[in-house]
């Protein structure tokens, strides 16, 4: 512990130390400016950053440029209340939790359309987007289902993509270490109302291990493409994507320490259409999306001969309509949505009445929700107050109604109060329900997820400082993870409700504006407490980050060279270390049970960025740090790469 507190206080001087380089100067304000203009969805009606009630993390495009990061699984590392638990590199594939949740229990849309996965959430971070395509990521912490509806247990996480301003294309490419290549073009198209964007990427690596063969088992490859368009006018406006990720990576030993040469392909297909208008006094926003994903596992690459592959194949299709109004008490939002989930798969589900090919089992479930929502927006106090009530079919559950509330109160122009009780739910994937080989053994019968969770905090931002802090508790109920009896002779992973589990947390965080760049400084510390036998080994929701600690620091070398410059320079570094500590023990292929330790990455990116081109130099854990997010899958030492961005 006492550890601990000496690497926060070590953080915190870093940081102090680097502010006072220089005073702050108003040409470097145009973050601040950029964040008022940003509309959030952290409630049923899109809000105005600054005035949303409940506090939400937004990171904009021009952070994301200057993050030594490859992929949205990256981005998400700077989040402190986000546990990022990586398996494979470059966002091979990446396990996303929030506030000690797993990474079935988050909500993960694409321009607000929900994209989660209902087979398993391993693969819900398959994004089609490239990183140029983005333009601000929003993070909800806590449950959300008031807004996002029932896959939003610990929280959300939305993948806003840009509206392109005008006509333009570019291209990059980038090399570095282990084999690693990657490049992409994109063009749009700006004429009147109308609005296109179309970006290609591919990429590759030969890995950072091998099996014991010596066989690659880390590699990867991925191919994606995205399209966006819309039409505006004056009193309408539609929007409409539609994208793939098709992606192919050496599994490693990710889901079995016995077997180190596993192997998964994925193909995901996305599209989505939705439409704003008026009509009277009522705002009325529908939407349409169909998600289809399909799933390859080979336990041993290459060879169905001792285990059969496992295929899957998944279709999600969905509609809603959310309205919203003004009248004499305030605005009112109110909505439905309707959600069909099905998969036929290799051993997922129900037998098939008639086979479909390799798949034998399959499995249909919709869900129906209608939400009601009521905010009162005065001069400094907001109140925003609801319930959504949701019905499923898969367990002929009735309809259940899941409440929230959330205020705050604006003491003068600096300074916020704002105080949440929100609650919500979750059911179960196809593969908690009924994946029951390979060591592993499903109950189809598990109960839904429910979270109950109480909130508060205070917020601060002046022209040169942000800071937030929060204090929360969360109350959780029939929580779902796999486990393990360790007293067993031959002991296989179950899926199981766990009864209760509570969670206290505390998270803070602050940006601050440098007259040479700026600084953030971030961290969440968990505490939770749950029935757990002590002989039960847990493979998610009894392993959690305990400490958690993220700081950055982005200079223009230009301005410290020349400190009387009255602009920024081309030349930019930015400097990353993140810290964290994580509960729970995981079992080594010889039968050793094994404590996770704490680990520290230092990551910095250097980049020339003008009108037309930047050119850059990024390095991840640059001191070559061993460690593990997952017992038994070891990351990567330092990686290396470097390219070129042009627009034309």
């Amino acid at each position: 512990m006492i550890d601990t507190y000496h690497k926060l206080i070590a953080a915190a001087l870093l940081l102090q130390t680097a502010g006072s380089v220089s005073l702050y100067a108003e040409s470097t304000d145009s973050l601040f400016y950029r964040m008022d203009e940003i509309e959030v969805t952290a409630s049923r009606i899109k809000t105005a950053l600054p005035d949303a009630v409940r506090i939400t993390n937004v990171m904009t495009a021009d952070e994301i440029a200057t993050y030594p990061v490859k992929s949205v699984n990256d981005i998400l590392k700077y989040a402190a209340g986000v546990d990022v638990r990586q398996r494979g590199p470059m966002g091979a594939q990446t396990d996303v939790g929030v506030r000690g949740g797993n990474f079935e229990q988050v909500a993960i849309l694409l321009d607000g359309i929900n994209i989660c996965d209902p087979q398993t959430g391993h693969n819900s971070f398959d994004f089609p987007v490239d990183m140029s395509d983005i333009d601000h990521i929003e993070v909800l912490e806590g449950p959300a289902g008031r807004a996002y509806g029932s896959s939003s247990l610990m929280g959300a996480i939305n993948i806003v993509t840009k509206t392109a301003a005008r006509t333009l294309a570019s291209a990059h490419a980038e090399g570095g270490s282990y084999g690693y290549a990657a490049g992409g073009v994109s063009a749009s198209a700006v004429n009147k109302g109308w609005n296109n964007m179309l970006s290609v990427g591919y990429g590759r690596s030969d890995g950072y291990s091998r099996n014991n063969n010596g066989g690659l088992n880390a590699d990867f490859e991925y191919k994606k493409s995205f399209y966006k368009g819309s039409y505006s006018s004056d009193n309408l406006r539609i929007d409409w994507h539609a994208g793939m990720s098709i992606k192919d990576w050496g599994s490693n030993t990710f889901y079995s320490a016995k077997y180190d040469d596993q192997f998964e392909h994925t193909a995901k297909t996305y599209t989505a259409l939705q439409a704003e208008t008026k009509v009277g006094i009522v705002n009325i926003h529908p939407s349409i999306w169909w998600n289809h994903n399909q799933d390859r596992f080979e336990l041993i690459r290459g060879s169905e001969t001792p285990v059969p592959f496992n295929y899957h194949r998944s279709d999600v299709t969905g509609a809603a309509l959310n309205s919203w109004f003004d009248w004499c008490l305030g605005r009112t939002a109110i909505g439905a949505e309707f959600r069909n989930e099905d998969i036929v798969s290799s051993n997922l589900g129900e037998p098939l009445n008639r086979l479909h090919g390799r798949y034998k089992y399959g499995l249909n479930r919709s869900n129906l929700s209608f939400h009601l929502e009521h905010n009162i927006l005065l001069k400094r106090f907001t109140l925003s107050a609801g319930f959504i009530a949701i019905k499923n079919t898969w367990n002929e559950m009735p309809f259940t109604i899941y409440p929230g509330i959330d205020a705050s109160y604006r003491i003068d122009d600096h300074w916020k109060l704002y105080a949440s009780y929100n609650s919500s739910l979750r059911m179960p994937s196809f593969t908690e329900l009924y994946y029951s080989v390979g060591g592993h053994k499903a109950d189809k019968y598990l109960k839904p997820e429910e979270l109950r969770a109480v909130e508060g905090g205070v917020k601060y931002s002046s022209q040169w400082l942000t800071m937030q802090a929060a204090i929360f508790h969360h109350h959780a109920r029939n929580m779902i993870d796999w486990v393990m009896d360790t007293r067993e002779a031959d002991p296989i992973w179950q899926s199981v409700n766990h009864t209760k589990v509570n969670t206290f947390g505390q998270e803070i965080s602050f940006t601050g504006q440098l007259a040479i760049g700026n600084w953030q400084l971030a961290y969440c510390h968990l505490h939770q407490q749950k029935q757990k036998a002590a002989y039960l080994q847990s493979q998610y929701s009894l392993e959690y980050l305990r400490h958690k600690v993220t700081t950055q620091l982005t200079l223009s070398l230009g301005s410290i060279l020349s400190p009387l410059t009255t602009h920024l320079s081309p030349l930019t570094l930015t400097l990353d270390y993140r810290w964290q500590e994580r509960m729970g023990t995981y079992t080594t292929v010889n039968g050793e049970v094994k404590d996770y330790h704490p680990y520290s990455i230092i990551n910095a990116r250097l980049a020339w960025t003008k009108d037309t081109y930047s050119v850059y130099v990024e390095g991840n854990n640059l001191t070559g740090h061993h460690y593990v997010d997952y017992g038994n899958v070891p990351q990567s030492g330092c990686w290396v790469t470097g390219g070129l961005k042009l627009i034309l």
